[in-house]
């Protein structure tokens, strides 16, 4: 199990970008992903993307420069998404 962990939550009503829901190391960590999965929530693994966004604030939209490597994330959950309710 990881040693960092970073939840990003996305409303394109209510911001432009994503913003950091939580974020934390060790034990930190391992309840943010304890309990993403408890909520069925897509695990997603980047080492330099989580140490990018790791010391971010709590509920403020992510930087400019770290939109790409976000968005690719955003994307694979929209894929994964899709395979998993074509399944059932």
């Amino acid at each position: 199990m990881s040693d960092k962990a970073v939840a990003l939550q996305y409303d394109n009503t209510t911001s432009k970008a994503p913003k950091v829901l939580a974020s934390g190391r060790n034990d930190i960590a391992r309840t943010i992903i304890e309990k993403a999965k408890e909520f069925d929530v897509p695990l997603f693994a980047n080492e330099m993307l989580v140490d990018s966004l790791i010391n971010l604030e709590i509920d403020h939209e992510i930087p400019q420069e770290l939109y790409q490597g976000v968005s690719d994330v955003f994307i694979w959950l929209m894929r994964n998404e899709k395979k998993f309710k074509e399944k059932f």
